[in-house]
């Protein structure tokens, strides 16, 4: 599961926690339009747009794969804070969001040339980088069968909602 499907998730398990403020359905439709999610947007994801504008082969946009980005690759973002807009908080955001979830570590498979800012070759992904990105991947299913199962038995969303918060915060 992606960060904007975590957001998306979060953001409707909120939405059924809380009682309505309005009972019509025309209010909760509203409410769901792409001008609210655009006013409520995640700061992970807020972060990684300017990444996606302006280095687009180290961060392609959905559904082109990741790729495994170059060791030190923050170092090397931070000499575009400027132009990217973004504090350095908010560049860490983006780019650990952006490193964790199931789509960057499909990309992390030995020997799979990791990419700088401008999408050259900088070295490549060892057997134990790519074991490591297997483990998370299996982790990440795991606990997102677990929270769907929560969610499927009722009673248990606060938890769904916390853990939801925790992955895209």
């Amino acid at each position: 599961m992606g960060f904007e499907q975590l957001a998306e998730l979060r953001d409707r398990l909120r939405a059924e926690k809380e009682p309505p403020k309005a009972a019509s359905a025309k209010a909760l439709k509203r409410k769901s339009s792409p001008q609210a999610k655009a006013r409520i947007q995640d700061p992970a994801v807020e972060a990684i747009w300017p990444l996606q504008k302006h280095f687009p082969l180290a961060f392609p946009v959905n559904p082109a794969p990741k790729v495994p980005l170059k060791e030190g690759i923050l170092k090397d973002a931070e000499q575009h804070l400027e132009l990217l807009g973004l504090t350095r908080e908010q560049l860490k955001l983006g780019i650990s969001t952006w490193c964790c979830g199931a789509r960057y570590w499909a990309s992390m498979v030995e020997n799979a040339p990791r990419l700088d800012l401008s999408g050259q070759s900088a070295g490549i992904v060892t057997g134990t980088q790519a074991t490591y990105a297997k483990q998370q991947a299996s982790r990440q299913r795991g606990q997102d069968r677990r929270q769907r199962a929560n969610l499927k038995g009722g009673g248990q969303a606060p938890a769904a909602i916390t853990a939801v918060e925790q992955a895209t915060d």
